[in-house]
């Protein structure tokens, strides 16, 4: 029996992970789990996996949440809170599922607690991923991920000479404006860009793939993952998202991950690795039905997002910081009806030729360079 520590339980990627865990009651226990304010959501996962721990946002939910709850339930909140639930004493695997830089802490708090550590929060290691790979390489703790192109990379590797790699390449699926000019982008709606072709996703999420900023921060999250300069990490437009991403050798052999479009592989394969188990919930692939698969060059000029990644990922720095801050905040402001589509990668991109580039900030300046940085963008907003 593994026992989870689940954070963002209440999110695309936490909800996916209970479902595997009500497929499996005989491997996997929920310890802790830790979610904003959606108790609605919440309430009935917590009645059915019983968690020893329960983090939320703040005291407000904690007080609201209390009443619904017996004494078996140990509640906590705020960012104490979820770092509580991400070392819970019993628990031996954390799936950080919450979106946003405030994933960095609870992660850094695993690691030092020795939790293997399931990500699908990319905003850790693009904000600080010198930091948080260093510290999980000195203590030995895995850090295995979640996100689908991540975990297909890290699935065709497995066996194989890494010293060997020539290249990785991360699929796209184009997101929800892949047919469109950059003329037509001018005028779409929120709806329009939460309306994807191949995912079920998270409203900000949905957002970066639209822009392609998700496949930059993907970029980034990919070279502290795999440890593989940026010269060495291609993207590639595959619109059925059958192909999840490849792996190229020395010897030109290409190994890829292939299946369905689900959430659930990638995060299984995290909560089970080494291992594989059952999982009825995905459909089997047959590539004879869908015929043919499609491939085409990623367009810099029609995804700008995906050069402003590079460029922010080789000067390095405090410079993904910025890039994922000022990202956070322009999307924020895109959901709110306050900025046009097309601002988001504008705004980020003027707050990348603002900033002066610190050279290997540590925890306290990351942190004061992400609010720095938000400030900047709402006040160029404003």
């Amino acid at each position: 029996m593994k026992k989870i520590s689940l954070l963002g339980a209440t999110g695309s990627v936490g909800t996916q992970t209970l479902a595997i865990l009500r497929e499996h009651p005989d491997q996997f226990a929920l310890a802790a789990m830790a979610f904003g304010e959606n108790i609605q959501t919440a309430l009935p996962f917590i009645h059915e996996f019983k968690p020893d721990l329960v983090a939320v946002k703040n005291k407000q939910v904690a007080d609201r949440l209390k009443i619904q709850l017996d004494s078996s339930t140990r509640l906590v909140y705020g960012i104490e809170g979820m770092i509580e639930a991400a070392v819970h004493p019993d628990s031996d695997l954390l799936i950080n599922a919450v979106l946003g830089s405030i994933g960095l802490e609870p992660t850094l708090a695993a690691i030092e607690a020795g939790k293997t550590i399931g990500l699908a929060n990319k905003e850790t290691l693009v904000t600080a991923g010198h930091i948080v790979m260093k510290r999980s390489k000195k203590l030995g703790v895995p850090i295995l991920p979640v996100d689908s192109e991540h975990s297909a990379i890290f699935q065709s590797m497995q066996g194989q000479d890494r010293s060997a790699i020539s290249r990785i390449i991360i699929t796209a699926s184009g997101g929800s404006f892949r047919d469109k000019t950059r003329d037509e982008l001018a005028g779409v709606t929120v709806k329009d860009a939460l309306n994807h072709p191949n995912w079920s996703m998270g409203a900000k999420i949905t957002i970066d793939s639209a822009t392609m900023m998700n496949k930059g921060l993907e970029i980034i999250e990919a070279h502290w993952l795999f440890d593989l300069p940026y010269e060495k990490i291609d993207t590639l437009i595959h619109r059925e998202s059958i192909v999840h991403s490849l792996v190229e050798y020395a010897d030109h052999s290409v190994i890829a991950q292939l299946g369905c479009p689900s959430m659930l592989v990638p995060i299984q394969y995290a909560l089970t690795y080494p291992s594989r188990l059952t999982l009825k919930q995905t459909k089997t692939l047959n590539l004879s039905e869908i015929g043919s698969l499609h491939f085409q060059k990623m367009d810099t000029h029609r995804f700008p997002c995906v050069s402003l990644a590079y460029h922010a990922g080789k000067t390095g720095g405090s410079m993904p910081t910025v890039l994922n801050a000022a990202n956070e905040a322009a999307v924020q402001a895109f959901l709110a009806g306050k900025i046009a589509f097309l601002d988001i990668e504008r705004y980020v991109e003027r707050a990348l030729t603002n900033h002066h580039v610190i050279k290997d900030p540590d925890l306290k300046t990351i942190e004061a360079v992400d609010k720095e940085t938000r400030a900047f963008v709402k006040e160029q907003i404003n």
